[in-house]
């Protein structure tokens, strides 16, 4: 599968609406280009930008898939988007600190910021809106 570059970010409406809803649908694409189930994450927007990570570190399942694959569909507050998942480390205080005020305390934020889930955290780039999605 040919992976285009971002064309653009989310824009301000996708991202305020995928922000606004708690859960995240997030499914991998295959090597023949099918999509695996999707799986329900926590995600959080830090500087403009969308944000996951494996509660369960590496030994996450869509987290194994995303990471192989590269490429998939994110859908939440009713926007679907075909994406890439890339690393990345740089603002990780910022999304401990997001996790915490959009998800509240306890065991799973406390799980969701450890270091084992820091180290899987990836920013969730859009290649192009999803044309059914987008007809509602």
């Amino acid at each position: 599968m040919t992976v285009a570059e971002p064309t653009s970010t989310f824009s301000p409406a996708d991202l305020a609406a995928i922000d606004g809803d708690g859960e995240l649908h997030v499914a991998a694409h295959r090597a023949d280009g099918t999509l695996r189930p999707a799986t329900i994450v926590w995600h959080v927007v830090v500087d403009g930008a969308l944000f996951v990570r494996s509660v369960r570190g590496d030994d996450g399942a869509w987290y194994g898939a995303v990471r192989r694959a590269g490429t998939g569909t994110v859908e939440a507050g009713g926007v679907r988007a075909v994406v890439r998942f890339v690393p990345d480390g740089e603002y990780e205080d910022a999304i401990d600190l997001a996790y915490r005020a959009k998800y509240g305390g306890g065991s799973a934020v406390r799980a969701i910021t450890s270091a084992t889930a820091r180290g899987t955290t990836l920013r969730v780039e859009p290649l192009s809106r999803d044309a059914a999605a987008a007809r509602g």
